[in-house]
């Protein structure tokens, strides 16, 4: 009995690395696929006249997008989302976007329950200090950043105090609508494991997005959407 149990134990160690290597080739696919979601996802959004404000998405330093964010009903206000962050290069935020970070939402009530159905959310992040916070660690949006529903409309007003005073500003997508809405009371992080999938080692998120890496094939949609929609910060 001894020597059998001592076998099989052996079989299983020899089995182990051949039977996780599928599992971890498919999860290494579906991250991929995500980055071109959400490439996908940001396009379409802009695409339509009345969006994001061109002055806000020239001002801002990064820019998060979680397609398919789930929200389930029968969960009070329980909500799960995977995306990516992209950031303008150089020492001040003020250049050409770069290799995405993979990065997590999750958290209480989004302000607007849709029973089953995923949502899209995009994320303008307007300074420095909230994208730090973002790429540093786990950051809970109306505490560790303040975060507010942004305007609508390439011609609508950004001079609203909230606007003005927020590190962050949020969009949703849902049944074809458009619309500014609140993120307070959720998380947002770095999701290194997906990073790790991405970019074949491990890397900080802040190292991603600050040019240390090349731009991913999945994330080309992604970065050269913004890259011809606002190639350089304005003030």
């Amino acid at each position: 009995m001894k020597k059998l149990l001592t076998y099989a134990m052996s079989m299983l160690f020899v089995a182990l690395p051949i039977l996780s290597a599928p599992a971890w080739a498919d999860s290494q696919e579906k991250d991929a696929d995500r980055l071109q979601n959400s490439g996908t996802v940001l396009k379409e959004i802009l695409d339509v006249p009345d969006d994001i404000p061109q002055d806000l998405l020239d001002k801002a330093d990064c820019v998060v997008v979680f397609p398919s964010v789930l929200k389930a009903a029968f969960i009070v206000g329980g909500s799960y989302g995977r995306g990516a962050m992209t950031c303008r290069k150089g020492p001040n935020f003020k250049g050409h976007w770069g290799a995405p970070s993979m990065m997590a939402l999750e958290g209480g009530s989004f302000g607007l329950q849709l029973g089953g159905e995923a949502t899209d959310f995009v994320l303008l992040v307007m300074n420095e200090r909230g994208a730090s916070a973002i790429l540093t660690s786990k950051v809970k949006l109306g505490g560790d950043a303040s975060v507010a529903a942004g305007p609508v409309g390439r011609t609508a007003s950004a001079e609203t105090d909230a606007t003005l005073r927020a590190d962050i500003l949020s969009y949703s997508r849902a049944r074809g609508a458009f619309a500014g809405i609140s993120l307070e009371g959720s998380t947002i992080r770095p999701d290194g494991g997906a990073n790790k999938k991405i970019y074949g080692k491990k890397i900080p998120a802040k190292q991603i997005v600050r040019g240390k890496v090349a731009i991913p094939p999945s994330a080309k949609n992604l970065v050269s959407t913004l890259n011809s929609r606002t190639p350089s910060a304005k003030s």
